[in-house]
């Protein structure tokens, strides 16, 4: 029996401050608030509540939890085979998202309808858009390649009031563009997000899922499946993670005074220094890399503007009601 009281959840303090996850999974609550999460649920050898992370409903069934408990959502669902993220780390990319928009406005957290953020490859899931609006009331354009995932994600949108006023999905139809097609001629964003694709072929993606199956302790003969799903879109793009960010850097250019901070996820450190030379070639302003942590997974916001100091400090006057 470890110190801590037993079927206590376990505090993730390397986790934002202001991340309502820090504490770890109640299950408890989250049982009371979502009864079809009691079947999925049982004790680990320390005697405190877990789920068997390997089984995809588990998973689906706990994140549909956390939303229903901390965020108010009531439905949300994804279709088989799609990502189920981890809430509490796509929670993180949006408070420490938070704290650089307010870098720019003399320390103060900035809400309400009148911040705009791009989430590009929103997803079947909507997790970013739904932290994002429940925690900071900001408005969201998500874009999208795969159809199927956007008919989830809308399906999402429909079904809960306080997204149906914050949040609007916009196709992207061609896969070779990032921001072109979706910002519009003369609209403006405070922050453009994205979680790439990190792998460089299915088979690259393939051999990872396999990796994470051996690494939850199933034996070999089981049938690997991931347990956080994840479509072609989703996990693998010709070249890898450094591709699409190179190709994110030349593609921000264009939007240089329309967005205030670009930022995407950096999974692999090595990508940090080829995303920031491919940056520096395009004549940024400022660079800023931001270290998450949860648990024993770590990973970078990198974020970079094309505006001055000063055209920050104006731009946060500009926007505030």
């Amino acid at each position: 029996m470890s110190a801590q009281e037993s079927n206590q959840p376990e505090a993730k303090t390397n986790m934002h401050p202001r991340n309502k996850h820090r504490e770890g999974y109640d299950f408890k609550a989250l049982i009371k608030t979502t009864p079809a999460l009691r079947p999925f649920v049982r004790t680990n050898e320390y005697d405190n509540f877990t789920i068997n992370f390997a089984n995809p409903e588990a998973v689906k069934t706990l994140n549909r939890a956390l939303l229903q408990h901390y965020y108010g959502i009531k439905y949300w669902d994804i279709p088989e085979g799609f990502l189920c993220p981890p809430i509490p780390g796509r929670a993180d990319y949006i408070h420490y998202a938070a704290d650089l928009l307010a870098s720019v406005n003399n320390g103060v957290i900035r809400k309400g309808r009148k911040v705009r953020v791009l989430d590009i490859g929103v997803g079947a899931n909507l997790v970013y858009p739904i932290v994002g609006v429940r925690e900071y009331g900001w408005n969201f354009v998500g874009s999208e390649l795969d159809l199927e995932a956007m008919a989830s994600a809308q399906s999402i949108v429909e079904q809960n009031s306080q997204l149906k006023v914050a949040v609007e999905l916009r196709q992207q139809s061609k896969k070779a563009d990032i921001f072109k097609g979706v910002i519009k001629p003369g609209e403006l964003f405070d922050l453009t997000i994205c979680n790439p694709p990190f792998h460089a072929s299915a088979k690259e993606a393939a051999a990872g899922s396999a990796r994470k199956w051996d690494n939850l302790g199933l034996g070999k003969d089981k049938q690997p499946v991931l347990n956080f799903g994840g479509q072609n879109t989703e996990l693998w793009y010709p070249g890898g993670e450094a591709a699409f960010l190179k190709l994110m850097a030349a593609q921000s250019k264009p939007f240089e005074k329309q967005v205030l901070w670009f930022t995407t996820l950096v999974s692999k450190k090595e990508n940090l220094r080829i995303l920031f030379n491919a940056l520096q070639k395009e004549g940024v302003k400022d660079v800023q890399t931001i270290n998450m942590s949860q648990g024993q997974k770590v990973s970078r916001i990198m974020a970079w503007t094309y505006l001055t100091p000063e055209e920050q400090q104006a731009w946060g006057k500009r926007t505030e009601p």
